[in-house]
């Protein structure tokens, strides 16, 4: 394709085959006024009609080394971020359906669940009216509190997922575990 290009600017075969290949430079090289030395210095085409490829930042081409940025600059991890998971072992998990409620305590570091209570359990379901109301809630929230102080835990750290918001049945577990002994840090974003 390029030597068709170049037969059909050129004076003959003779430009491209022979021996004054003096001619073909105007269409193989460009000019690009940077001097060094006190020379001009010529710039061959690419491949695919781009001079270079030249990033923004320090105006190399593309084939040196360049330093490794990461790929998400604002995914730096903080002293804090590293070690909250022992500060703050254990973290409280609440999960609502439209059938049942559970929440669960659970260590960070070992991922072990240190209490679980739930609406689904047999000794529960038989106690409450309702599976999934705010009483409900709240008695979860107190069965939970009893079980974590046999294991040993007041403390604990909630963080809601994405979808739920801090209002209604989770608040009210939350607020259960809080009045019965349970120390919960809440953090909403």
């Amino acid at each position: 394709m390029l030597k068709q290009v170049v037969a059909k600017y050129s004076i003959g075969k003779a430009a491209i085959y022979g021996s004054t290949r003096e001619k073909l430079r105007p269409f193989l090289c460009q000019t690009i006024c940077r001097f060094h030395n006190a020379r001009t210095v010529f710039a061959p085409r690419s491949f695919f009609g781009v001079e270079d490829y030249v990033d923004d930042d320090t105006s190399r081409p593309y084939t040196y080394q360049k330093e490794k940025k990461s790929k998400n600059p604002d995914k730096h991890v903080s002293f804090k971020q590293r070690t909250v998971a022992y500060m703050e072992p254990f973290t409280l998990d609440v999960f609502i359906s439209k059938r049942f409620v559970s929440a669960s305590l659970t260590h960070r570091v070992t991922c072990r669940q240190v209490a679980v209570a739930g609406t689904n359990s047999k000794d529960v379901k038989a106690v409450l009216r309702s599976r999934c109301d705010i009483p409900a809630c709240m008695s979860i929230g107190r069965i939970l509190s009893e079980r974590a102080k046999e294991a040993d835990v007041y403390t604990a750290s909630y963080t809601p997922r994405d979808q739920d918001k801090f209002e209604g049945k989770i608040r009210a577990v939350v607020q259960s575990l809080i009045d019965n002994g349970i120390d919960v840090k809440i953090y909403l974003d």
